[in-house]
């Protein structure tokens, strides 16, 4: 499935985004750039917000796959979390980064769509990683498939804060004030579950 329909997001004007992995990430250097974007937004330019959704659906995505463990419930919270932050985009102060917040907003619409649908599967590392812009490469998974599995397994083991907080910084490079802010916790909490799933992880693993 080359393309993630979000409806909802059409009725914001927003056309279907094709997930791309190459996903540029916001630095200093573009701060004022994203600033300005960001204001565009806020006014409802729809070139902005569909600027806004290319660039962090693929991080969006991935952080709900990893709270709900399914493809398909990790699409719809994802569309969730969009028409969210969009709709709410007043709300957004700069306390944060706005990455931080939209994760933050993921994973609240994840749990949320989670318990809607009455389930909340164990994490896959499989399913984080192949967002559904393209198939994982067939060599790649065949060398790699018991690692991951054991891996997956391991993961899907840990305390629900400790899962996140690896995947978050393990997979998506966020700091730990970053990851602090996504999960609503001191940056000293996140550290603290950091280390202790990773450490878990490498009992698990032996």
């Amino acid at each position: 499935m080359g393309l993630c329909r979000f409806n909802a997001l059409s009725g914001l004007g927003i056309h279907s985004p094709v997930i791309s992995r190459g996903i540029t990430r916001p630095d200093a250097d573009h701060a004022r750039a994203e600033a300005t974007l960001l204001e565009r937004a806020r006014t409802g330019d729809i070139e902005a917000r569909e600027q806004l959704v290319r660039r962090y659906l693929p991080d969006v995505f991935r952080t709900a796959a990893r709270v709900l463990g399914d493809r398909d419930l990790a699409e719809d919270a994802a569309q969730d979390a969009f028409v969210n932050a969009l709709n709410g985009l007043s709300r957004f102060r700069g306390d944060a980064s706005f990455r931080t917040w939209l994760l933050r907003i993921a994973i609240n619409a994840a749990r949320s769509v989670g318990r809607r649908n009455g389930r909340r599967r164990e994490v896959s590392l499989v399913l984080a990683d192949n967002e559904p812009s393209g198939r994982p490469d067939p060599a790649r998974q065949a060398v790699n498939a018991t690692e991951v599995e054991r891996v997956e397994h391991a993961l899907g083991g840990l305390p629900t804060k400790q899962r996140l907080a690896v995947a978050l910084r393990a997979q998506q490079g966020l700091s730990y004030a970053e990851i602090a802010g996504a999960l609503k916790c001191s940056e000293g909490a996140a550290r603290v579950n950091y280390h202790l799933g990773i450490k878990r992880l490498r009992e698990l693993l032996r």
